[in-house]
């Protein structure tokens, strides 16, 4: 009935090693409804219990709460309950999810008719408010891997090319290339659009990011400022002396690289926080 609303999340996504480190419900408070007369109360009482016993959860050991809080009745928004201890449950034994049991009530526990709060369900109700499971996870590895089939339609034919093509005029733009090449290597800003690159499908937050990039020339002799390898170093002195064919100077390259954190959609349509290593170029060297 209207104090009462039930939540099954289906975590089959989550692999078994990986150890839950907080897991939230994230509700969405609608408006208030307008009822007739002045407001007798301004807030209400909002429990979030795990079920122990799917048909009889208000019998005794039933149910177990997990969160209770007063919510104020004159705004709407996120509403977010720690429920980690259920979470944890239903990981290590999938058949004990039963699922969420979350009541509205007045002061003191007392009935409220009719319930004056809501909360936006899966249905009715648009995408974006719709009732979440937040879980932050650790999976014993230094970070995710991005997923490999996740492109967008990458054509790999050439464009069509005119048959005679136009001899480029010898102006700034040419001359500006050249001396991109002749700057030393270094990091220079680079803005990641996760829409752009097809990626706004599954990537909830953040819409994008920094992820720099390595440019610039490696000439000999490389000093200590481009951050040489040994490698880098002998593969440098070849190359100025030719000694060998087909041995080019040393590339600039990220050589320290950083994490970001990704909120995004699972298989099982669960919001999930991970840790993505080697995302952001920290700084370039000569390798």
């Amino acid at each position: 009935h209207g104090e009462e609303m039930r939540f099954l999340f289906v975590l089959s996504s989550v692999a078994k090693n990986e150890k839950i480190l907080t897991a939230e419900l994230h509700l969405f408070r609608l408006w208030p409804r307008v009822t007739d007369g002045p407001k007798r109360h301004h807030f209400c009482q909002v429990s979030v219990y795990q079920v122990l016993e799917k048909d009889k959860p208000d019998t005794p050991g039933g149910k177990k709460l997990l969160a209770a809080r007063l919510v104020s009745l004159q705004t709407s928004g996120w509403e977010v309950f720690a429920i980690t201890p259920a979470v944890r449950d239903w990981t290590e034994d999938e058949s004990s999810n039963q699922g969420l049991l979350v009541t509205v009530q007045g002061l003191g526990g007392s009935p409220l008719d009719p319930p004056p709060l809501r909360f936006a369900s899966g249905r009715g109700h648009h995408e974006s408010k719709k009732p979440m499971l937040v879980l932050f996870t650790d999976d014993g590895r230094r970070g995710a891997s991005l997923p490999t089939a996740g492109f967008p339609d990458l054509k790999p034919q050439a464009p069509d090319l005119p048959a005679k093509m136009p001899v480029p005029k010898l102006g700034r733009s040419r001359s500006t290339r050249s001396l991109d090449r002749l700057k030393p290597c270094q990091r220079h800003p680079l803005s990641v659009d996760f829409e752009e690159i097809g990626w706004s499908g599954w990537i909830i937050s953040p819409r994008g990011y920094n992820a720099f990039h390595c440019k610039g020339s490696c000439p000999f002799p490389l000093g200590e400022n481009m951050r040489p390898t040994n490698h880098a170093t002998v593969q440098s002195i070849i190359n100025a002396l030719k000694l060998s064919e087909g041995v080019s100077s040393p590339c600039c390259v990220p050589d320290k690289l950083y994490s970001i954190n990704l909120l995004y959609f699972d298989d099982d349509e669960n919001v999930v926080l991970k840790q993505y290593d080697d995302m952001v170029a920290g700084s370039c060297g000569c390798h």
